[in-house]
């Protein structure tokens, strides 16, 4: 039996057109039949947020975070022309008008082909998110499990914030 070909991404962004990036190439490699990790870290993290409050117990500098931080794909900004949500009022309108997937279902798409999404738990811990505020179906590691599926990736890629680009 041939060993499929990996692919790797780390989502370390929060902007709604970077996580479509990600998931757009991760779809798009999982139809040719690599085996695909997403390591979602710091505000890629907010990406598998669900968009409901869940009661967990947390203190009140998680509590803070959890407030701040966006919950869910359907709530994240652009990295450019944001204006205040109102960019990503426009750029999902074009989309629509498009017939062009949106990340929430770019999202289901990549776990109806087993695309492996993995939540950083150091990550996790330092935002005080709790595996029951992801989405189902998140698996959690840290850098050594990522590593593991990046070592025998041909491809690794590694979607950043601007001011770190």
């Amino acid at each position: 039996m041939e060993k499929k070909e990996k692919t790797t991404i780390i989502l370390f962004s929060g902007d709604l057109d970077k996580a479509m990036a990600a998931f757009i190439i991760a779809n798009g490699a999982a139809a040719y039949d690599h085996d695909v990790t997403i390591f979602f870290t710091f505000w890629g993290l907010n990406t598998l947020r669900k968009e409901e409050s869940v009661s967990v117990k947390k203190g009140w500098l998680e509590k803070m975070f959890g407030w701040m931080m966006p919950k869910g794909a359907n709530r994240l900004g652009l990295s450019k022309m944001n204006m205040g949500g109102l960019g990503p009022k426009m750029i999902k309108h074009v989309m629509k008008k498009h017939n062009a997937m949106t990340l929430p279902q770019l999202i289901e798409m990549a776990q109806e082909q087993g695309v492996k999404l993995v939540a950083c738990t150091m990550t996790m811990d330092l935002l005080g998110i709790k595996k029951e505020e992801l989405i189902d179906g998140v698996e959690l590691g840290g850098v050594a499990a990522y590593l593991g599926d990046a070592t025998e990736g041909k491809v690794n890629l590694f979607t950043v914030d601007e001011q770190f680009s």
